[in-house]
């Protein structure tokens, strides 16, 4: 009786990932111990050493490797500007634009938001670019900031439409993405 259980959990590791399913897995798995055993070590390696090694900025919650991530540190980003963005994920999606050279700070769930640490992350910047997919969450959540902000003297500004509802700006060809940057608008 051949179970073959750590290739079984394998698969579901690689499963579990998002947008891989159970095909995609079991190829992944199949390739890793039938072709790719240093290619496997390897991948196993790098996992192991980011997992260790990345942590979220303690200004912005982006990641890094460092209490503050490269941008934070960069003397040479514009800091009267600063874009909210929903994941980490977005700021590598913008950075590869190389348009915007503002900070970033991101929001990735209002029930652990910290006020106060936005606040003080918002110290200096004159404007907020809300860099959200357009979805009536996201509304809410730029409403509920706009609001809560207002003693700042802030400038609010989203990019501009053009952006689909409900598609992450992950999935977003970059041209969509840079003049929906560069077009934002007051709100």
């Amino acid at each position: 009786m051949n179970k073959l259980e750590p290739f079984k959990n394998l698969v579901e590791a690689f499963n579990n990932l998002p947008g891989v399913g159970e095909k995609s897995a079991l190829k992944l798995a199949y390739y890793i111990v039938t072709n790719g055993s240093y290619d496997g070590l390897k991948l196993s390696h790098a996992i192991e050493s980011a997992v260790e090694s990345i942590h979220r900025c303690i200004r912005c919650h982006n990641l890094s490797e460092d209490e503050l991530c490269h941008i934070c540190s960069d003397e040479s980003r514009d800091s009267s500007k600063i874009c909210l963005v929903e994941s980490a994920k977005d700021i590598l999606t913008i950075e590869k634009l190389g348009q915007y050279n503002g900070l970033f700070y991101v929001l990735s769930d209002i029930d652990s938001f910290d006020l106060t640490h936005l606040r003080d992350a918002l110290k200096g910047v004159e404007e907020i670019i809300f860099a959200f997919a357009p979805s009536i969450a996201s509304d809410t959540m730029m409403l509920y900031l706009e609001s809560q902000l207002e003693d700042m003297n802030l400038k609010f500004t989203k990019i501009a439409q053009g952006v689909p509802t409900g598609v992450s700006l992950e999935n977003i060809d970059t041209l969509s993405l840079a003049r929906a940057i560069e077009d934002r608008v007051s709100i």
